[in-house]
């Protein structure tokens, strides 16, 4: 097995940067504990975003859920609550001059993108996936849990661009396949591992990948593919050359995914999902927004943060912990943004983190329990946001944002918006698990 690496081709031009306070009132209140930096906006955004993308546009469904007034923080918050779901909101101009008596929050509809690939897991691969057509990438490897919403959509992607993905799922093989574990094995090669190997996922991904690459194929390591398609030839996209050998017909070209795809490069997409937001028959550049977030990996939540600050927009995005601590999550942000200051030549940032800011508020779920676990109640308040609005949240991720979304919407001040980061054929596994949970439901 030979080890073909990309060379760094240069450097990109020198980018305008520049630090500043925001001074804007109520607004300097609503971005506290972010990032108090800007990166000269418009020209960096633009050049960043100037690429290939996965899906053919950013645009998504916006609705706003109306929450009832009976709804009280005191006990359970879903008692005696309901919800009315606004499907085409007034947004823009409008937005600023609402003024509603009842409580709401938004809901970015980022479940609706793709029937299999939706929510964040399509954002985290918006950039990735024409990075590896255009490279010649023959196939991918990466992981996940048995129920992984990120190795199904890494298995679907690859199989309709006519790539080859590697799939190694923690655990044993389920007596009955469904929900995202059924769909990675319907689109992908899938291998369980045992939980004492897969804890070693960098050794466990390196020797997969040395097995599917044989000996007359190569590992190219996805962040040399990212920096040279950033080389001194500019953002073209129509202009890049990244691939400077060339490789057989035959030959295999092996890229490296991370677990849930924590790579700097799943970071673009939401950047390019904020840009989008922020235009102005939306949510705009100056009204102040409480963006919310689930947060397995935390990409997602720190690719919008990090889309906030480069715009300069008086956002603030609050991310519910699902799988690590406050520490765990802390050290995952402050690396990407170093990964992410590197990789398009941005001074390092660190010193800023280091005191104790950041471009993510990190807080707790209501009810704090080991990840995946769903306690009881939980399947039945899902049922009642389906009924009532049409939209499907799932106990382990997305109804935490939901909550936390519940109660900023009796706030006042800025407008709460909830990310829903998809993920629902989830819920096929955990009727599997939680088998007395879903029974209760016709109860």
């Amino acid at each position: 097995m030979r080890l073909k690496m990309m060379p760094r081709n240069g450097v990109l031009s020198t980018l305008t940067f520049s630090c500043r306070i925001h001074c804007r009132g109520s607004v300097r209140n609503c971005i506290q504990g972010a990032l108090e930096l800007s990166v000269h906006n418009e020209e960096f955004v633009s050049k960043l975003l100037n690429r290939k993308w996965a899906l053919r546009s950013a645009a998504t469904q916006i609705h706003q859920i109306m929450v009832s007034n009976q709804y009280r923080e005191q006990g359970d918050a879903f008692d005696n609550v309901s919800f009315v779901n606004i499907q085409q909101p007034s947004l823009g101009k409008s937005l600023v001059a609402e003024n509603h008596c009842q409580p709401s929050f938004y809901v970015v509809r980022d479940d609706l993108l793709h029937p299999l690939v939706n929510g964040n897991k399509a954002r985290k691969l918006d950039a990735l996936l024409p990075l590896l057509q255009h490279n010649s990438v023959t196939d991918v490897v990466t992981c996940g849990g048995c129920q992984s919403a990120h190795a199904a959509a890494v298995a679907v992607s690859c199989a309709e661009r006519g790539l080859k993905s590697h799939l190694l799922l923690r655990g044993e093989q389920p007596e009955t396949l469904t929900g995202y574990n059924l769909i990675s094995t319907m689109y992908g090669n899938v291998r369980y591992v045992p939980r004492s190997l897969y804890a070693k996922r960098e050794e466990m991904l390196a020797m997969h990948a040395n097995k599917v690459a044989g000996s007359d194929g190569s590992i190219v390591s996805l962040g040399e593919l990212l920096d040279a398609s950033f080389s001194n030839q500019g953002f073209d996209e129509q202009s890049v050359q990244v691939a400077t050998r060339s490789y057989a017909e035959s030959e295999k070209k092996v890229v490296i995914i991370n677990e849930g795809a924590g790579d700097v490069v799943g970071l673009l997409g939401a950047i390019r999902l904020v840009e989008y937001l922020s235009q102005e028959h939306l949510f705009g550049r100056n009204q102040a927004l409480k963006i919310i977030v689930d947060a397995g990996t935390g990409t997602t939540a720190i690719g919008l943060g990090l889309g906030a600050v480069c715009l300069g927009l008086p956002w603030k995005v609050t991310a519910v912990m699902l799988a690590d601590t406050i520490e765990g999550y802390r050290q995952k942000e402050k690396s990407l943004i170093s990964e992410f200051c590197v990789s398009f030549n941005l001074p390092d940032i660190d010193p800023l983190l280091s005191k104790g800011r950041g471009v993510v508020h990190w807080v707790e779920r209501s009810l704090p329990r080991k990840f995946g676990k769903v306690l009881k109640g939980e399947v039945e308040k899902c049922q009642r946001i389906a009924r009532d609005t049409g939209v499907l949240v799932d106990p382990v991720y997305t109804l935490a944002a939901w909550e936390l979304g519940m109660r900023f919407s009796r706030e006042e001040g800025a407008k709460a918006v909830m990310l829903h980061t998809g993920g629902t054929l989830g819920m096929f596994g955990l009727a599997q698990r939680y088998r007395s949970y879903f029974q209760m439901l016709n109860e």
